[in-house]
């Protein structure tokens, strides 16, 4: 049985694409091919899965520790190795386009927050995005506050709009009130 068959088979039955990983090295295969079957099972495009696989080579999958298998597809997947791209509708790449703006007004973003805010673009989380960014501030020297709040309550519009979660109204609420100061 192919390997990509054998992943998408155990992520049918529920296993996560960490568990997927483990499984599939812990029956002896090398672990790119383990990693790639993954990505093939979850339909992620070629050309993704070759640039995602050659960002964490060196790191993750050219030398293994013994028993490391589980930790290695936890790793994959916190990196975002195996997230599934969603295709964006046209309000919501404004909404992200509104979102990147915000982060450059931010004057500074932490390198967790940026990975963080990669994946939810990528698998179309705007709501997680929204939440995260409304709970941040700019910073103070380097930021420009007028832009920030102004870009979020934006996004925040887009978002109410399409989407009936309560906390997008909340952060909307906080963002117009920063905005106004």
């Amino acid at each position: 049985m192919q390997l990509a068959t054998l992943a998408r088979r155990t992520l049918s039955h529920g296993a996560t694409p960490a568990a997927t990983y483990a499984l599939l090295a812990r029956l002896g295969h090398r672990p790119l091919p383990c990693a790639r079957a993954v990505c093939l099972a979850l339909d992620i495009p070629q050309a993704d899965i070759s640039r995602r696989l050659d960002d964490c080579y060196d790191a993750l999958l050219a030398d293994p520790r013994p028993d490391s298998e589980s930790d290695t597809g936890e790793l994959l997947e916190a990196l975002g190795v195996f997230d599934v791209p969603r295709e964006l509708t046209p309000t919501e790449r404004v909404v992200v386009a509104h979102f990147q703006t915000a982060v450059d007004a931010m004057g500074g973003i932490r390198p967790g927050h940026q990975h963080g805010l990669t994946r939810w673009f990528t698998t179309g989380n705007l709501t997680a995005a929204y939440l995260s960014l409304a709970a941040a501030r700019p910073l103070p020297r380097t930021g420009s506050p007028a832009l920030y709040w102004s870009s979020l309550v934006t996004a925040g519009e887009l978002l109410a709009g399409t989407n009936p979660d309560p906390r997008i109204g909340y952060a909307l609420t906080h963002c117009r009130s920063r905005a106004q100061r």
